[in-house]
């Protein structure tokens, strides 16, 4: 990873990174709720929807972890999470949005997707 070379591009950095967190974070407290709502014993897709929306949350809670706690950067490590975070997200946020009351859940979803993309630009 290129260090940022001045302090605003390292707090640019520090900025996204932090978004990138704490969108990861809301995606996933939300994920975990709506996919709770669901019945597990419902209809084929209702499952499917369910399943993803765990894992969703899974998924950004780890990003959340890794960019929060990560003492030593890998960047080739952090390139590979934010890239499944954001591709995992992308597919919860189209599977709520075809669920009733799951505006706010692929919303979020959405809103960490465009976290991890935006985070992933300052890493260029």
């Amino acid at each position: 990873m290129t260090p940022p070379t001045s302090p605003q591009q390292l707090y640019r950095f520090l900025e996204d990174r932090f978004a990138c967190a704490l969108a990861c974070t809301e995606c996933a407290r939300v994920c975990a709720v709506r996919a709770s709502l669901l019945d597990p014993i419902g209809a084929v897709r209702q499952d499917r929807v369910r399943r993803l929306g765990i894992m969703c949350a899974e998924v950004c809670d780890a990003t959340c972890r890794m960019l929060t706690e990560q003492d030593r950067q890998d960047e080739e490590g952090i390139r590979i999470q934010l890239e499944w975070c954001r591709s995992v997200c992308l597919d919860c946020a189209d599977a709520f949005a075809g669920q009733t009351g799951a505006e706010s859940a692929a919303g979020a979803c959405r809103a960490c997707a465009q976290a991890c993309t935006d985070f992933l630009e300052s890493l260029n």
